[in-house]
């Protein structure tokens, strides 16, 4: 039995995870080999719709998941929505199927199943389909938009959002805070406390709350 297991974990808040969890062992599921993976870690290496079948086998304590995605490196809505929403909840599925009593998933600020925006809609379903499998406790974070060094190709989009950053969250103030911009390896350090907490229920964390988390 796996104490934590991951999803997503190529990504950039995915890796600051892994690095976030320092010397302790975690057991990573991916499509491919993970590049630069600590020996004490295990990966088990598997197409994503064998990747039920691998979770539920290993029957982690707590599933991570940091898969995510968006419209143009997919290249349609609908194959944004096999990733967002239908290989998330595959693995949920399988995690629930092994026992797993905790999940936490990065979703987005602004989430909600009745937004206008696909992006959004599409991340607040996903959000309203984790709470229906009935894990003991589901932590979503809500993060707005990320920094930090991300692997593969550059998005100019991002990149030039990063750029403006601190000028526009220097604008954010009262409930428009949790649009603010923050970094992936504070977000990383709130899931990782997270992943020791107990308790039960549905907890959303938004900005102000991941900082606090990650402090």
């Amino acid at each position: 039995m796996s104490d934590v297991l991951i999803v997503g974990a190529t990504g950039l808040i995915g890796r600051a995870v892994i690095d976030a969890f320092g010397n302790r062992g975690i057991t990573i599921v991916a499509r491919r080999p993970v590049e630069g993976l600590a020996p004490h870690h295990v990966a088990r290496v598997a197409p994503p719709h064998d990747w039920p079948h691998v979770i539920a086998a290993e029957r982690p304590a707590v599933l991570i998941c940091c898969l995510g995605t968006t419209i143009r490196q997919a290249g349609s809505q609908a194959a944004f929505r096999a990733v967002d929403h239908d290989l998330i909840l595959a693995a949920a599925e399988g995690a629930r199927q092994g026992g797993t009593g905790h999940m936490i998933v990065v979703s987005s600020v602004g989430a909600s199943a009745k937004a206008g925006n696909f992006y959004l809609r599409t991340k607040g379903e996903t959000e309203d389909d984790l709470r229906a499998l009935g894990f003991d406790r589901l932590d979503l974070i809500r993060p707005g938009l990320l920094t930090g060094d991300r692997p593969g190709p550059p998005r100019l989009g991002e990149g030039l959002a990063t750029v403006a950053a601190p000028l526009m969250d220097a604008l954010l103030h009262g409930s428009l805070r949790r649009y603010r911009s923050i970094p992936g390896d504070k977000v990383a350090a709130a899931i990782v406390r997270l992943a020791g907490q107990g308790g039960s229920g549905v907890h959303a964390h938004e900005n102000d709350a991941i900082r606090a988390l990650a402090d």
